[in-house]
């Protein structure tokens, strides 16, 4: 059974950490409502709370892509919805399902187990970073030869190869504007330093 890895960034919120973004978003793709979502997830605490009127966050935006219904899965396992809504800024580094695909049949299913909730919950912060980081914001990083501050306490190098953006080797694929940060959609899964 696939599990969505909503990755991220998790308790990145709780640091009090500000890094450099900016600059206008790329091209994003458009988040649906939480309510229309297929994946169902149970949320609590302030994860739970429904609004119709204000621009998605980035556990909302997740949620309505059928594309991250793995990462969603972690998220929820590792019990760190409430961290994706927080106010932010946030960036996050969604793999998409087939990011999960690539890793070794039975990773994700093994993660997601309740007794490795702290394992998971390690994975998901490497893949959230303090700060809202767009294409800009990424590529500016990149030709300074700085590296990304991850919630994880890691450090990931983001490089420019043929004009595409790379985070932590994982291919950037879009942006989508998050009310409390940004959702940075990637084709591989960023594992944290050992």
């Amino acid at each position: 059974m696939k599990k969505s890895f909503l990755i991220v960034a998790i308790a990145a919120t709780s640091i009090a950490f500000t890094s450099c973004g900016g600059g206008e978003q790329a091209a994003a793709p458009e988040a649906a409502p939480a309510q229309e979502a297929k994946t169902e997830v149970k949320t609590h605490g302030q994860s739970g709370v429904v609004d119709d009127v204000s621009q998605a966050n980035i556990l909302n935006i997740a949620i309505g892509s059928p594309d991250h219904s793995t990462l969603v899965a972690a998220v929820q396992a590792a019990q760190i919805e409430d961290v994706l809504v927080n106010a932010g800024p946030l960036t996050v580094f969604a793999p998409t399902n087939a990011a999960f695909d690539k890793l070794p049949a039975g990773t994700v299913e093994e993660l997601v187990k309740p007794e490795n909730k702290a394992k998971l919950a390690g994975i998901l912060t490497a893949h959230a970073a303090p700060g809202k980081f767009d294409d800009k914001g990424l590529r500016k990083e990149a030709r300074k030869g700085r590296k990304l501050y991850m919630a994880s306490g890691d450090y990931i190098e983001v490089t420019v190869e043929n004009d595409e953006v790379f985070v932590g080797g994982a291919k950037v694929l879009g942006y989508a504007p998050a009310s409390n940060g940004m959702v940075v959609v990637v084709d591989g899964v960023i594992l944290p330093a050992k």
